[in-house]
């Protein structure tokens, strides 16, 4: 298993001898017996087996830790589709009852202290008035203080236009912060984001993960999607 959680069901008979849950960030697994044996080992854990990923190709990291193990190469790999949804074995029918165990319930798992990650986050800091949505004036707002700015930049103006001006940033998944704030987990890849901070705001506290920050009181940018002048 290489999704963030998974909760298994299965047909009534179907034994799970031992199951090993890898992937980067913190996993879970509900629906088993408590009495089942579940190793967790993934990026975020450090756990014992390091992690890997299931993939449709190249999962050459799978038979060496199903020998270690359980003393045995993997038989089959199956991946699941666009839903999550995995099934083991042969199709279900409409007539096969599933069962699952109530020993961990997904919700056992919570932590209701615990702070919203990715979007949840993001629009509940939205709903709290901490940020709001970026427009066009933000990004046009962020090129004019960067223009006006002395340039450190050994560039000789062009007729009829100056000297060029920086490329408006980006505004797919834009906020502009406007309090306190703690960046939600989870802003990797597809589900990073853009920030600008209000002048006068607080830098917010956590991990940017990869989303690209531009500051309003240091003018400067931070994040790996930077763009340069």
């Amino acid at each position: 298993m290489s999704r963030p959680s998974g909760t298994w069901a299965g047909s009534k008979g179907t034994k799970i001898v031992a199951v090993l849950v890898s992937g980067y960030h913190r996993q879970v697994i509900t629906g088993l017996e408590k009495k089942t044996p579940v190793l967790i080992s993934t990026y975020d854990n450090r756990g014992p087996c390091g992690y890997f990923y299931i993939r449709n190709s190249r999962n050459t990291a799978l038979n060496p830790k199903s020998r270690a193990l359980f003393g045995k190469p993997v038989d089959l790999v199956y991946v699941g589709d666009k839903s999550g949804r995995l099934v083991l074995g042969k199709p279900i029918d409409g007539k096969t009852k599933l069962v699952t165990a109530a020993d961990s319930s997904p919700e056992s798992f919570r932590d209701p202290s615990a702070p919203l990650a990715g979007k949840a986050g993001l629009d509940a800091a939205v709903a709290k008035g901490l940020i709001r949505r970026a427009t066009a004036r933000d990004a046009d707002a962020w090129v004019k203080a960067v223009s006006s700015r002395p340039s450190t930049l050994d560039e000789p103006p062009i007729v009829g236009k100056g000297v060029p001006k920086p490329r408006p940033p980006r505004l797919r998944n834009a906020y502009v912060v406007l309090k306190a704030f703690t960046y939600p987990a989870g802003l990797y890849g597809a589900h990073s984001a853009t920030f600008f901070i209000a002048k006068g705001a607080p830098a917010p506290s956590g991990n940017p993960g990869h989303s690209v920050v531009y500051d309003f009181n240091t003018l400067s940018c931070k994040g790996p999607l930077c763009r340069s002048r």
